[in-house]
């Protein structure tokens, strides 16, 4: 399809996977504003439009929105640790507004960037797809927030209000420039310990291939309304077994993998355990372990992307290993 340009709003476009958007968009001659909290100096350079606010405030919400075609939600608050009010303004309440937003501007499309810990139950999730219910049991804040911003853009783009929406769930996003995942693997480098045996098979994403999603996503989307209010896995279609990959980006970063262990009941104690102290201590400080992530780091979770493949195209075109290689050179420069 011929691009013509257009008007494109991304919400979080100075983040790790915001910017990957935005550079895509860029060289397809779209004109590109960033919606943050802060100023980024490197979108700067980049000649891209920037609006600095809290999504949760929906005047400023609605002035961001104004004129645009597509819009790319893809700000939230993520981690394991914070207060729910925080998760609940900017992960739901700031949806909602950008959902508001865009049928208040009669902004066409709508591509919202979720998560499959909104059906995460604590438990081996293998091979599943789309059809999967939403847990009815959190035990972090980010998942249930991220379900109920879900469910109002999976309404939203179901209704007849003219936004047409799709939404992404992408596993567990790494690569070069990461500011979250590769970071928090490297400084716990040598505190880490494996939980359970090791063998959990788990989807991952490079960076590079979450992003080229996106605008799948969002031309399939032009290109085919109907699509409009449904879901979509993503990931590498590669599961690995989790401490593998942990050992591979710890590699990447010149560290020893990890040669610990403990089991997932104790994991999961530990964690109940610092979730009381660090609650009782009004410690904003993420703490080393929590129940959540216990569960996250011990079971197996691999999705069917069968539908991304069908009705998006989406196919990873960087291998885990390409990946690996690209983010050794990164690390190692």
């Amino acid at each position: 399809m011929k691009n013509e340009g257009k008007r494109i709003l991304v919400t979080g476009g100075g983040g790790f996977l915001g910017k990957a958007v935005v550079d895509r968009c860029l060289r397809r001659k779209d004109r590109v504003t960033s919606f943050s909290r802060k100023f980024h100096d490197n979108l700067k350079t980049s000649g891209v439009t920037q609006i600095q606010g809290d999504i949760a405030d929906f005047p400023v919400v609605e002035q961001a929105c104004r004129g645009m075609e597509i819009v790319f939600h893809i700000a939230a608050i993520a981690g394991i640790w914070a207060k729910y009010e925080k998760f609940y303004q900017t992960n739901f309440i700031g949806t909602r507004n950008i959902i508001e937003a865009c049928i208040q501007n009669q902004v066409p499309y709508l591509v919202y960037t979720s998560s499959p810990s909104v059906i995460f139950t604590g438990s081996d999730m293998m091979g599943v797809d789309e059809s999967v219910p939403y847990t009815k049991q959190f035990s972090a804040y980010y998942p249930k927030t991220k379900a109920m911003a879900e469910k109002a853009v999976r309404a939203a783009g179901e209704a007849e209000s003219g936004l047409k929406t799709i939404i992404l769930r992408p596993h567990l996003i790494w690569g070069p420039r990461d500011n979250h995942l590769v970071p928090g693997i490297l400084s716990r480098g040598k505190h880490l310990a494996r939980i359970g045996n090791g063998n959990n098979l788990v989807d991952t994403i490079y960076i590079d291939n979450a992003a080229d999603a996106h605008l799948l996503a969002a031309d399939c989307l032009r290109r085919n309304p109907e699509l409009s209010g449904r879901i979509y896995f993503i990931s590498q279609d590669d599961p690995v077994p989790l401490w593998d990959m942990v050992d591979a980006i710890l590699e990447a970063g010149g560290l020893p993998p990890v040669n610990k262990s403990i089991s997932p009941g104790i994991a999961r104690l530990i964690g109940s355990c610092f979730e009381r102290i660090y609650s009782a201590l009004n410690i904003k400080k993420e703490p080393p372990m929590t129940r959540f992530l216990a569960e996250e780091l011990s079971t197996s979770h691999w999705f069917d992307i069968t539908a991304a493949k069908k009705d998006l195209g989406y196919f990873p075109a960087v291998s885990t290993k390409e990946g690996l290689r690209r983010l050794r050179s990164y690390l190692q420069r």
